[in-house]
C-alpha cells in the first residue's frame, strides 16, 4: 500500500486529472524500472507472525533498518510505519508485511542489486533476534485472527469497509504478499497498447509466479490463492478493465472510470478522514460530504489512485499487479518478464499479437484459470504453458535487444534474470507446484516446514 503522497495545489478543472497521467510520458531514454515486493514476517521460535510492537516485531526491524542502514523514518503520529532512503522507500502492508519500494532504476542489474541490499539488511537484523521472512503469495497457515492490523488510518478504514464489499479484502490486507514492477511509457498511444498487453497477460504472470497453494494449514485447491482473492473483493476497483479494450481508450476514459472508484479517505494534516464510499466527482464539485465546501488537490488524486486495484494499474506509470510474492531469485525475473515485453517495441507488437484478437470473456477466463490451475490451465483453446513458453522467449528478445550490460560490462545483457522463468515452462511447474510436491512428499503433510526452507 501507498504512503501519503504529496504536492500539488487545489484541482481547478477537470482537465487536470488526466494532464497528471499524461505528466508521466517520458522519452525511451528515460525509461526507468521500479520493483515492488512484499514478505511475511515471523518468530523463528513460535511460527507467529510479527506484532507492531515488541521485542520481535515490525517497528524493531524498522528501528534497525533506521538506526544501522540510515534509513529515514516516516511517521504517523507518533508510530514509524516506514521508511525512506535515495528514491526507495520501506513500508508496512496491512498485516505487517514488509514491503520494499524500489527506487527508479535504469537496469535490472541495478533493481536487483537494489533487492539483494534491502535483503541482506533486513535479514541482519532480523537473524539477531530470532525474525524470518518468507516470500509467498498468502499466508499458508495463520487465520485472520492471528494477523495484527498495522497503526495507520488507512487501513482502520480500510478493513472494515473490506468486510462491506466482497468476501476477500481483509485477507487481502492481512494475509496476501506480491511482488509488481512498475513501467513508464512514452505516449498516450504507447500507454493504451502498453496497458492492454499487460492487462491480457497479466494472467500469465499470474501463473509463472503461482506461489500460493495453501490456507489456513492446507491445501485450498489453487496454485495462486492470492489471485483468487484479488477476484471476489471489491468489483468496483478490481480487475482486467474491458472499457481499456474499447475504441477511445486514453488517459480521459481512465479518469472516467477512476472517478466511479468509490473513495477510500482524504488525507489531512497527517490524519486519515473517512470519505468511504463517497464520490470524487462531489469533491471536484466541492461537494463532498467528508469536506463540505472543500476541492481536492492533486495529491488527493494521487492518493485516490493508490485505492484503485486492477491487474494492471495506471498512474504517472503502468503497475504489473499480477504476481504472487516469491523466493529470492525470482524477485528479479518479475520485471525482467515485463521489462522484456514492454521496453522493446518489437517484443510489445509480438506480445500484442498474442492476445489482440481474445474478447474480455476469454481474458477472465485465463485470469481464473491461472489463479486455479497455474501453468497447468487450459481454456478458450488456449494453453497457458504454451503461452507463458512463447511470452518468455519474447521477453529474452527484448532484453537482448536492450542490451543492457551488468556487471562492469562482463555480463552483455539482462537475459539471465529470466533463468527461473526457463525452468518453470521447460518443466511446467511454478513455486507452486514444487511446495505442493514438498507437502505431498518429503514434508509428509507438515506445513510449518516451509518457514526452514523457503524463508530468505
Amino acid at each position: 500500500m501507498s504512503i501519503p503522497q504529496s504536492g500539488g495545489g487545489p484541482i481547478e478543472h477537470r482537465d487536470q486529472l488526466a494532464e497528471y497521467l499524461a505528466s508521466g510520458c517520458k522519452p525511451e531514454s528515460d525509461w526507468r524500472i521500479g520493483t515492488e515486493h512484499e514478505k511475511f514476517g515471523y518468530c523463528k521460535d513460535s511460527l507467529k507472525p510479527l506484532p507492531y510492537d515488541g521485542e520481535r516485531s515490525i517497528r524493531m526491524v524498522l528501528e534497525g533498518l533506521r538506526d544501522r542502514y540510515g534509513w529515514q523514518p516516516v511517521l504517523e503520529g507518533d508510530k514509524l510505519i516506514g521508511l525512506t532512503l535515495n528514491g526507495a522507500n520501506v513500508s508496512l502492508e496491512p498485516g505487517g508485511q514488509l514491503e520494499l519500494s524500489g527506487a527508479p532504476l535504469d537496469s535490472i542489474h541495478q533493481t536487483c542489486d537494489e533487492v539483494n541490499e534491502h535483503l541482506r539488511e533486513v535479514k541482519s537484523i532480523a537473524d539477531a533476534v530470532g525474525v524470518g521472512f518468507i516470500g509467498l503469495g498468502a499466508a499458508p497457515v495463520w487465520t485472520h485472527d492471528e494477523m495484527p492490523l498495522m497503526p495507520k488510518g488507512r487501513y482502520r478504514l480500510m478493513d472494515g469497509y473490506m468486510q462491506t464489499v466482497g468476501t476477500h479484502g481483509t485477507q487481502m490486507m492481512r494475509r496476501t504478499c506480491t511482488v509488481q514492477v512498475n513501467l513508464d511509457f512514452s505516449s498516450e498511444a504507447d500507454m493504451v497498447q502498453k496497458l492492454r498487453v499487460s492487462l491480457a497477460l497479466q494472467s500469465v504472470a499470474t501463473a509463472l509466479f503461482a506461489n500460493s497453494p495453501f490456507f489456513e494449514g492446507k491445501e485450498n485447491g489453487h496454485k495462486s490463492w492470492r489471485s483468487r482473492i484479488w477476484r471476489d473483493l471489491d468489483p468496483t476497483r478490481t480487475g482486467t478493465l474491458p472499457f481499456a479494450f474499447e475504441d477511445g481508450m486514453g488517459f480521459e476514459r481512465y479518469v472516467d472510470y477512476a472517478l466511479d472508484v468509490p473513495m477510500y479517505f482524504v488525507y489531512r494534516d497527517g490524519k486519515y478522514i473517512n470519505a468511504l464510499g463517497q464520490s470524487f466527482r462531489d469533491f471536484l464539485k466541492g461537494q463532498l460530504p467528508a469536506l463540505p465546501g472543500e476541492v481536492p488537490t492533486l495529491s488527493d488524486w494521487a492518493d485516490h489512485l493508490t485505492t484503485i486495484f486492477p491487474e494492471a494499474r495506471l498512474k504517472k506509470y503502468l503497475e504489473m499487479r499480477g504476481a504472487d510474492g516469491g523466493q529470492w531469485r525470482r524477485l528479479c525475473a518479475l520485471p525482467a518478464f515485463w521489462v522484456g515485453l514492454l521496453y522493446d517495441q518489437s517484443s510489445l507488437d509480438a506480445a500484442w499479437d498474442l492476445c489482440k484478437t481474445w474478447d474480455a470473456e476469454t481474458r477472465e477466463a485465463l485470469r481464473k484459470a491461472a489463479s486455479i490451475d497455474g501453468l497447468q490451465a487450459e481454456t478458450h483453446g488456449v494453453s497457458m504453458l504454451t503461452l507463458a513458453r512463447d511470452l518468455v522467449g519474447i521477453a529474452e528478445a527484448g532484453l537482448k535487444a536492450r542490451a543492457r550490460p551488468g556487471a562492469g560490462g562482463l555480463i552483455p545483457d539482462e537475459t539471465h534474470f529470466l533463468n527461473a522463468l526457463k525452468e518453470s515452462v521447460e518443466t511446467g511447474m511454478a513455486p507452486a507446484d514444487e511446495l505442493l510436491a514438498h507437502y505431498r512428499g518429503d514434508w509428509q503433510g507438515d506445513l510449518n516446514r516451509i518457514y526452514a526452507d523457503y524463508s530468505y
